[in-house]
């Protein structure tokens, strides 16, 4: 297959040689979903490998899917997860204080989505600019007034908006360096369009909690890396940037958000502290991800185990009623394509999802059909798996007159398999 390349070199620092520890086997892509006349027709799928880079402790997975496929049409957005818009509204308004930003100033977003963030700047009266690929969700972006350039940011890019005289006092990049295939690239884009005085803030999910909680769901061919501390803060480094700030976020199962400037003369001590932390575990070495934490288990058997537990718990849900799923995410669609029994949707009658875009299709891999928030209320389901678990407390407030009826939400757990949420 031509629409993806396999790595053999890290994709931080080009170290030839790194370590397999978690083989997904062959994955559809988690956000190609299907019409129904499309489930007749083969459905592609790609290798999903995770491996470790012995120098700079990068977790990258190894295959790069062409991103015009992945990104240029893309199902899922921003504004639909409360958490999300309620994260990133905080974030501004201490950023625009703390910054002293004005009308004057210029705030960036790269994969800006649907300007689920820009839009709190807007309302402020500093000037913005999104930058997303996805160009269904840029035109939305531009309708709503959130000016938005539908493309992928380069260094190309960068030296354009250089030359315009385009550069900012912020750039933002929540969730969006793990998705890209030349990281110093990016990095190194980042760093020209900054004043000298400017701020970078990038959110990524944290490997640590990742590992430590087996949270191997958020693995698939978008995210094409999975950082610590330790890998990003070499990655800055080699390309200029200097980490100022580290923050520990809950969302998305355990993420940083780092601070990063071109130059200072400060650091805060939570750099030294998650530094000193990582040291202490062994996180900064290749091996951490093949030790089990002592417990002679390797990452990929507590994997396995993990969704034995599950199928296994699903089979006894699916004996005493009926089971559905809330939420056709990414991370859902990596969970139930892996170890899966094949005969899915007689399991788990349907997803739903409040994206309008996602409801009549199908979920790639599974063939489970996606529908409306207001079909799951008026079916008679006993047992709703919340899929995207990093979201279980909003979809279970959302939804709270299921559980004051007879149904139950669950979650996937390592040690259960699927774990009530109360």
């Amino acid at each position: 297959m031509t629409d993806y390349k396999y790595t053999t070199e890290c994709r931080s620092c080009g170290n030839k040689y790194i370590n397999d520890f978690l083989d997904l086997g062959a994955q559809p892509l988690v956000n190609a979903l299907l019409t129904k006349e499309d489930l007749d027709k083969q459905e592609n799928t790609y290798p999903l490998t995770l491996a470790v880079c012995g120098m700079c402790s990068l977790v990258q997975i190894r295959e790069t899917v062409d991103p015009s496929i992945l990104f240029k049409d893309y199902v899922y957005f921003s504004s639909q997860s409360k958490t999300m818009v309620d994260s990133a509204r905080e974030c501004v308004n201490k950023v625009i204080i703390e910054e002293k930003l004005n009308k004057d100033s210029l705030a960036v977003e790269l994969a800006s989505n649907d300007g689920y963030l820009l839009q709190h700047y807007m309302k402020r009266g500093i000037p913005i600019l999104g930058i997303d690929p996805a160009e269904n969700i840029a035109k939305i972006a531009n309708d709503a007034g959130i000016k938005t350039l539908p493309e992928f940011f380069t260094t190309e890019l960068a030296d354009a908006m250089v030359k315009d005289g385009m550069l900012a006092d912020v750039v933002h990049a929540n969730n969006v360096l793990a998705h890209v295939a030349d990281t110093n690239g990016f990095v190194a884009g980042i760093k020209k369009i900054l004043k000298p005085s400017g701020l970078a803030i990038i959110e990524v999910p944290y490997i640590g909690d990742f590992i430590e909680k087996a949270e191997f769901d958020t693995t698939y061919h978008e995210h094409l890396c999975y950082f610590s501390f330790t890998s990003i803060d070499r990655l800055f480094s080699r390309n200029g940037l200097k980490i100022t700030k580290i923050e520990r976020l809950p969302i998305h199962g355990g993420s940083l958000r780092v601070f990063a400037r071109k130059s200072s003369y400060w650091v805060d001590g939570s750099v030294t502290e998650i530094f000193n932390e990582e040291k202490a575990k062994g996180l900064e070495l290749g091996h951490y991800y093949f030790g089990g934490f002592g417990t002679g288990v390797s990452f990929e058997q507590r994997v396995f185990n993990k969704m034995t537990k599950f199928w296994s718990n699903v089979h006894e849900l699916a004996a005493t009623g009926i089971v559905c799923a809330y939420g056709a995410a990414a991370k859902g669609n990596t969970l139930l394509n892996y170890n899966c029994p094949g005969r899915v949707p007689s399991l788990i009658r349907f997803i739903a999802d409040s994206t309008p875009a996602k409801q009549g299709k199908y979920a790639p891999g599974t063939h489970i059909k996606i529908v409306s928030p207001e079909h799951f209320r008026n079916y008679n389901t006993k047992h709703c798996i919340i899929l995207p678990w990093n979201f279980a407390a909003e979809i279970a407030t959302k939804e709270a007159d299921y559980t004051r009826g007879s149904g139950k939400f669950w979650i996937p757990d390592e040690k259960l398999g699927l774990k009530e949420w109360k």
